[in-house]
């Protein structure tokens, strides 16, 4: 065996251990066939108010302009599907990714334990994790690296497993073994298209960022347009519709991480509770969550929208 492929290996086993569902490994290089795609996006105004997806166009089409020297790209999956679903008495609902801790801090420390057992038992690499806080095309990246293909909701798809995980990257200045793309397996299906009731997937694979109700809810600092009244299927917080309706996320299984777990108040929340919440019941069922990103007034604002 190489040096390179015992790198690898190495790297693969420790993200197992560490709790990832999947490695891959890519090339870091430029996107070639990713920048014509994010360039008419971009022109059609997908991105609504989210102009930070304008920012960086180069670093984020080229994770060598993003790392410099890197060579490596190491994408991972980090399973976040929860044992139990919330939203039992039509009360409003928020994605299953925020009904624990913050991912961002969760998950990022985990690449940064396998950046850390990467130099302790390599060498001296240079790199950096990257957890959907910088200008990287994550879904493109786990595409390259094998970790499954793009699907018609444009979310990343993967057999046996679904789409319901994180990915984060770990772009590293260490040349390793690379893996080979996976075909595509979505073949006629339509169901995330039939199912999307504000119909933001436009097309396969293209989802208009402007009319998705995850936008809105989060994204969307402004009032809400009147012409979305009774769209938003109870979601104050996020969207798993297109996800819900896949039939590849039969295959989802429950996570095993402790700080996923909904906080205990989250679970004991009723339709009449969303409605009368407070900023101090907001501050302490949310202190550790991605809903923390809306603020109060974001979230009363989604509430109050879903009344009819």
């Amino acid at each position: 065996m190489n040096t390179k492929t015992k790198y690898t290996e190495l790297i693969k086993s420790e993200a197992k251990r560490l709790g990832f569902i999947s490695c891959g490994i890519s090339k870091s290089e430029f996107l070639e066939e990713e920048a014509p795609r994010l360039e008419s996006w971009l022109n059609k105004n997908m991105n609504g108010e989210m102009k930070y997806m304008e920012n960086h166009f180069d670093k984020r089409l080229d994770t060598t302009k993003l790392v410099l020297d890197s060579k490596s790209v190491v994408s991972l999956l980090y399973n976040y599907y929860p044992s139990q679903i919330l939203n039992s008495d039509n009360s409003p609902k928020i994605s299953k990714y925020a009904y624990g801790n913050d991912y961002h801090f969760v998950v990022k420390e985990k690449v940064n334990e396998l950046l850390y057992f990467i130099r302790e038992n390599i060498g001296e690499v240079s790199g950096r994790a990257f957890v959907d806080s910088a200008p990287i095309l994550e879904k493109a990246w786990a595409a390259k690296s094998g970790l499954g293909w793009v699907g018609k909701n444009s979310n990343l798809i993967t057999k046996k497993v679904g789409s319901f995980y994180f990915i984060t990257e770990l772009i590293i200045d260490l040349d390793l073994d690379h893996d080979y793309k996976q075909t595509d397996h979505c073949g006629s299906c339509t169901a995330c298209l039939d199912a999307c009731p504000t119909n933001a997937i436009v097309e396969p694979c293209v989802v208009d960022g402007s009319k998705c109700i995850s936008y809105f809810t989060i994204e969307l600092k402004d009032s809400i347009p009147n012409s979305m009244k009774g769209m938003f299927d109870d979601w104050m917080f996020g969207c798993d519709i297109c996800q819900d309706v896949c039939p590849w996320n039969k295959f989802s299984k429950a996570h095993n991480e402790p700080l996923f777990n909904p906080n205990p108040d989250l679970l004991s929340m009723t339709k009449k509770d969303w409605e009368e919440i407070t900023l101090e019941t907001f501050s302490k069922v949310f202190s550790k969550s991605a809903v923390k990103r809306t603020k109060f007034k974001g979230l009363k604002r989604n509430i109050n929208f879903l009344k009819h």
